[in-house]
């Protein structure tokens, strides 16, 4: 029987559950935590965005990056992730993987993982369902999860 995983993340925490068979209850079996997922903007800058001139320094705008801070702490917590699992698939302790997490989390993470990664990646879903109970997250899971 091929080891099933079932990730469910959003910013700020994955978890990771086991599966034995299409039937079993889901089992915890590690959690990420990244707080910094949980804060604001103005928490995770240290000060204003600096300023840029227009020609000959008459009138001027703000400096903005690409990303906000929160967006990025969400892309660091993605590769994060992504980094675990594909060391975890080097070790063979998966062979499929079922992916259930915040939309935009969701996204981060599926541009963060490795194509060998992703080839075991058998189901995902873009809903945030990190808080609920390994029951209630069964739920929202195909029916057969092994073949």
């Amino acid at each position: 029987m091929k080891s099933v995983w079932i990730l469910v993340a959003d910013s700020s925490q994955a978890r990771i559950f086991s599966a034995q068979n299409s039937q079993a209850d889901l089992i915890e079996i590690e959690t990420l935590i990244h707080p910094e997922g949980r804060l604001h903007d103005q928490d995770l800058e240290s000060d204003s965005p600096g300023k840029i001139s227009g020609p000959q320094g008459a009138g001027g705008h703000a400096y903005s990056d690409e990303n906000s801070p929160k967006e990025q702490e969400e892309i660091n917590f993605a590769l994060r992730v992504a980094h675990h699992l594909s060391d975890e698939l080097n070790q063979n302790k998966f062979d499929r993987l079922y992916m259930v997490a915040a939309p935009s989390f969701l996204g981060d993470l599926r541009n963060a993982l490795s194509s060998r990664v992703e080839k075991h990646v058998a189901f995902s879903l873009g809903k945030n369902i990190v808080m609920l109970s390994p029951e209630e997250i069964r739920t929202h899971l195909p029916l057969s999860l092994a073949s």
